[in-house]
């Protein structure tokens, strides 16, 4: 059996995993046309963002992502997907509104998910603003932030708006733990355990399934129908891929136009490694290339 470098998330603690997220050294990404931090209202406080324009973007009707970062909805910042976020803007060429929403177990469900779809609304609201067109605005994520996006696209539908354009969904955590066949696989991976899995759910949603809502796991929703078009993006060695598939067939089965982009040799956490995998840097193009063609048909449809 191969040895793990690291220990458990959950052996670690969250004080740990946070100081290992922010201290993982990364090149920077994309240089940018502007990036405005700024604090907007929400129903807990004032929620921090940052905003990146890429130099490929107009400067008034921009497309835009509101965005969440991953982090099993305990760590992560705006800088330690500083990177990411840059890398986004630049390859989708649309402007990205990333989220510093609050983290459990500080902040447990439903803060995270209140902030994001209240980053959401904002967005529509103040487009004209930030040279945004209200018509053109998606929400996506990855991992956790995944599943904050999945939460969001229902809730816009469920309270009647804000309207969206489409979901960019990258490996997104959309459930607690279930016994699926990439679970049984690759539960045991160095960058995501099965147990971490019931370790970070246990401290954003609490511990006990049955209080559990499809904002807290989307994939619990019984009723896909009537959401935003959806890229749904999953790795082949990562215990959440099936789950993340069927959600997306799901999505497919509903009526909703949804692409599902497996990619093969590698795990959870990929679309982070551009620097490092040649395969991330392809998912990074192909994802991005089909947000932006569905933005550029959403302006040829205004």
């Amino acid at each position: 059996m191969v040895e793990h470098k690291a220990p458990a998330m959950h052996l670690m603690g969250v004080e740990s995993v946070r100081e290992m997220i922010e201290s993982m050294q990364r090149p920077p990404g994309p240089d940018m046309a502007s990036v405005n931090e700024v604090e907007i209202a929400g129903p807990h406080g004032p929620i921090p963002v940052r905003i990146y324009r890429p130099h490929g973007a107009p400067t008034a009707d921009a497309a835009a992502l509101v965005w969440f970062h991953g982090g099993g909805m305990i760590m992560g910042s705006l800088d330690s997907f500083d990177r990411l976020a840059r890398e986004v803007a630049h390859s989708s060429e649309a402007v990205v509104i990333n989220v510093d929403y609050r983290l459990a177990p500080e902040f447990r469900y439903p803060v995270a998910n209140d902030e994001a779809y209240a980053a959401t609304q904002w967005a529509i609201l103040n487009a004209e603003q930030w040279g945004l067109s209200p018509h053109r605005i998606g929400v996506g994520g990855d991992s956790a932030g995944g599943g904050l996006a999945a939460a969001t696209a229902l809730r816009a539908r469920n309270e009647g708006g804000p309207a969206l354009v489409q979901q960019v969904l990258v490996y997104p955590g959309l459930e607690r733990r279930s016994d699926r066949p990439s679970m049984r696989a690759f539960g045991d991976s160095p960058l995501l355990r099965a147990e971490d899995i019931d370790w970070m759910k246990s401290l954003y949603l609490g511990d006990d399934p049955a209080a559990d809502d499809q904002y807290g796991t989307p994939a619990s929703a019984v009723d896909l129908s009537a959401l935003p078009p959806a890229i749904v993006v999953s790795a082949h060695a990562d215990p959440l891929r099936d789950g993340v598939e069927e959600y997306g067939r799901r999505l497919q089965e509903a009526g909703n136009p949804t692409a599902i982009m497996r990619y093969p040799g590698v795990a959870h956490g990929f679309f982070m490694q551009t620097a490092t995998v040649a395969r991330a840097r392809t998912a990074m193009a192909e994802v991005c290339g089909l947000a932006r063609a569905r933005f550029a048909a959403a302006a040829g449809n205004g």
